[in-house]
């Protein structure tokens, strides 16, 4: 069984979707619901388990192991990432993680799998970003700080306990259970509101919308998918990889896709790019592609009708 923490998450829900069509059984642990999104529901008895769990609490963490044969670990849980102390945020971060790692340890996994960031790439000026590019000693946020010392604890923990190490740098996520109001991005926003027939308002603190804007969109199922086969394929030849589509999407290519699947939202951004942001960046997946058959399923054109359907199902 592949144990995925934060596995009732966004990511964690749709990697584990993707590990059941490979053929695995999985442990979701969940802090607080451990209510199943229904396309996880109606497996057969024992492929998902739920276990609620505080990952801060090594006891319970280790105890999981007492009742599942565990082979592999995903994780994903994250704490609050708008704690104002940043030394709060990275004791909990790092607790979790550093009991996630001990009980790959103790029970003797075959691959431990942990979710980095493409905010680890802030400061490298070239692009597409590529896993062997030095990372500048820089960390604008809490979270790219944990995430890129997250990426040398797990792998100095698996060379000691024996056990592989995949570093998951994981691009701009988006689709079901994510966050309708991303504080990191307003595409969620703007299909949301269209969808909810609301006004898009994007008004700070909300993030700002230019045609011109881009990033390296993925669409959650694609992103769950990836990491799925980057559990279950039997030969890595690295252990840092990207995940995520490999391209630049821009703004107005989103916003084209909402209009034609949302009649009347009729939602018109600015032109030009966000004055206040740095150059647009994205991920070379080549690692990813060569070394597990991967290729992205939802382009924009399939993700935001996927994703407009999902949203009229659940939240109205």
């Amino acid at each position: 069984m592949i144990l995925v923490t934060g596995g009732l998450g966004s990511i964690g829900s749709h990697t584990a979707r993707a590990l059941l069509d490979l053929g695995e059984s999985v442990v979701l642990t969940a802090h607080r619901s451990t209510r199943l999104p229904e396309f996880l529901d109606g497996e057969p008895h024992g492929r998902v388990v739920v276990e609620r769990l505080d990952t801060t609490d090594e006891a319970a963490f280790l105890d999981i192991g007492k009742r599942h044969e565990i082979t592999g670990i995903v994780h994903l849980a994250a704490g609050r990432f708008d704690l104002p102390d940043p030394v709060e945020y990275l004791r909990a971060e790092s607790l979790a993680l550093f009991n996630a790692l001990k009980a790959a340890g103790e029970w003797g996994v075959r691959r431990f799998s942990v979710a980095s960031s493409i905010g680890v790439y802030v400061g490298v000026d070239e692009v597409p970003w590529r896993e062997d590019a030095p990372l500048p000693a820089v960390a604008p946020h809490q979270i790219h700080a944990f995430k890129k010392t997250a990426e040398l604890f797990t792998a100095l923990a698996g060379d000691s306990a024996g056990f592989e190490t995949v570093s998951l740098r994981i691009g701009t996520i988006w689709g079901p259970l994510g966050l309708p109001d991303s504080p990191f991005f307003a595409l969620p926003r703007l299909l949301s509101a269209a969808v909810l027939g609301e006004d898009p308002d994007l008004t700070p603190p909300r993030p700002a919308a230019y045609a011109e804007d881009a990033t390296d969109l993925c669409y959650v199922k694609d992103c769950g998918r990836a990491i799925a086969l980057l559990m279950l394929t039997e030969r890595l030849n690295h252990r840092v990889y990207n995940v995520s589509s490999g391209r630049l999407v821009h703004y107005s290519e989103v916003v084209d896709a909402i209009n034609a699947a949302v009649p009347g939202a009729d939602i018109e951004l600015p032109e030009g790019r966000d004055p206040g942001k740095p150059a647009s960046g994205y991920l070379d997946i080549t690692r990813l592609r060569e070394d597990t058959g991967f290729r992205p399923e939802y382009d924009v054109e399939r993700a935001v009708p996927d994703y407009v359907g999902w949203l009229r199902e659940h939240e109205r």
